[in-house]
This record gives structure tokens, C-alpha cells and sequence, in this order.
């Protein structure tokens, strides 16, 4: 059994998030000890995994809650499970080649401007402005 801080510390999630979770129905079953604390298991932690997965990939929390709705509600929503999590995964496919571009763009730009910086530095301009103010 883990504390709430302990969860925090393990998932990066404030308590206040994981209270909010809890409260929207993103995790459910979370025991408490006799004086009212939250005691999660592994379990719990798997579940905050996934939750945390498809949020940090861009689903919706809504989307998310509709994910773990239909986990609870059984088998028989195993082709609706399918459905989202596959369009998810195109949607995370897109935003990956879309980041992609942007970092060949950015490392072009980065490559551009350190040999212009090594021609500068060669060319003694930097010592030369350097002297200016003395």
C-alpha cells in the first residue's frame, strides 16, 4: 500500500490531482486506512499509468474517463476500446511526424547559425569588438 505522497512522488502527480482523478472517476477503489487516508495499491498505480499515458499523448481527460468507463463496464465494450485507442494512436502517429518536421526545421536552423558563429569567432570580429570600450 502507498500514501498519497508516496503516489505523488512515484507518478509526478500532485495529491490535488490525484484527489481530482479519483473524484472525476479517472481511478476508482482507492482504500483508506482507518483514520480516512488514501492507501493505493499496485494496482491503483497501474491504472494512474494509463491514465497518465493517454493524457500525456493528448487524449482529453473526457476521452480518457470514457476509456476507463467502458473497461469497467466489461468485455462487451472491447470493439469501442479498440475504436478509440486505435484513433488515438493515429492521432499521436500525426503529432510525432508533425514534431518531427519541426526538429529537422530547428536543427537546420541550429546548424545555420553555429558555423555562422564559427565563421564570426574565426574571423576575429568577436576580439575585434571586444577592444572596442577599452
Amino acid at each position: 500500500m502507498y500514501s498519497i505522497q508516496e503516489v505523488s512522488q512515484k507518478t509526478g502527480l500532485s495529491a490535488h490531482t490525484l484527489r481530482y482523478y479519483e473524484k472525476e472517476g479517472l481511478i476508482t477503489g482507492v482504500e483508506r486506512s482507518r483514520g480516512g487516508f488514501r492507501q493505493y495499491t499496485d494496482e491503483d498505480l497501474e491504472a494512474l499509468g494509463l491514465v497518465c499515458c493517454l493524457k500525456n499523448t493528448g487524449m482529453s481527460l473526457q476521452e480518457v474517463l470514457r476509456f476507463v468507463q467502458l473497461t469497467r463496464e466489461g468485455e462487451h465494450t472491447l470493439e469501442e476500446r479498440v475504436t478509440l485507442l486505435r484513433e488515438h494512436r493515429e492521432n499521436v502517429l500525426k503529432r510525432m511526424e508533425e514534431m518531427r518536421r519541426h526538429l529537422e526545421k530547428v536543427t537546420w536552423k541550429l546548424n545555420f547559425f553555429s558555423e555562422k558563429l564559427a565563421a564570426y569567432r574565426a574571423s576575429g570580429a568577436e576580439k575585434q569588438e571586444g577592444n572596442r570600450y577599452k
